[in-house]
């Protein structure tokens, strides 16, 4: 079921495959190194590659518009927390799966979408795939941006340390932002 999944995330795009990838493996790391269980860290590896099934719905005029989006289209690609969360209850595969599609997005602060959440009300797997998939995705080219170099990217995510991101992981990701980097390095030439 979530290669299924995992497989509609790429018509979108064919970056996709390689993002999700390594979003799991980031995932997977940065709940080792803040010392969950093993369950957990199997889960979040898991099932971190869904966090964006929901944009198999969102038209493709959004998803690889060159530029910054509109304030309907951006509205529009929100939409896809939801309707990803919808494919997963669906699929039945756990809180877990779930909070991470559904969260994904929210901010430390509060600033973030869906509900709004902020702090420790973000459940910990949301947290976790926010900050990795947002450092996969400043080092990637993309429609609307350059690829940013992995020390601009540190530097952009230590910027939000409070703000977007849960303090306590932006440290635990700066003091092993090399392993991280080397999982870039290491998927991107596969």
């Amino acid at each position: 079921m979530v290669g299924v999944l995992e497989k509609s995330n790429e018509y979108n795009d064919e970056d996709t495959g390689e993002h999700i990838v390594r979003v799991g493996l980031y995932s997977k790391l940065l709940a080792e190194l803040y010392g969950c269980s093993e369950g957990f860290i199997y889960e979040v590896g898991k099932f971190a590659s869904l966090h964006d099934v929901g944009k198999v719905a969102i038209s493709d005029s959004i998803l690889k518009k060159r530029g910054k989006l509109t304030k309907e289209a951006f509205e529009a690609m929100k939409k896809h927390v939801a309707t990803g969360y919808e494919l997963i209850c669906g699929a039945r595969l756990g809180s877990v799966a779930e909070n991470i599609v559904r969260y994904h997005h929210e901010k430390w602060n509060g600033g973030g979408y869906l509900e709004g959440l902020q702090g420790d009300e973000i459940p910990l797997e949301a947290r976790i795939v926010a900050l990795v998939d947002v450092y996969d995705a400043l080092r990637q080219e993309r429609s609307y941006k350059p690829a940013f170099s992995h020390e601009r990217s540190i530097e952009i995510i230590q910027e939000e340390r409070g703000e977007h991101f849960d303090p306590l992981l932006v440290d635990i990701f700066l003091d092993n932002h090399r392993k991280f980097e080397e999982i870039y390095t290491e998927d991107s030439m596969v």
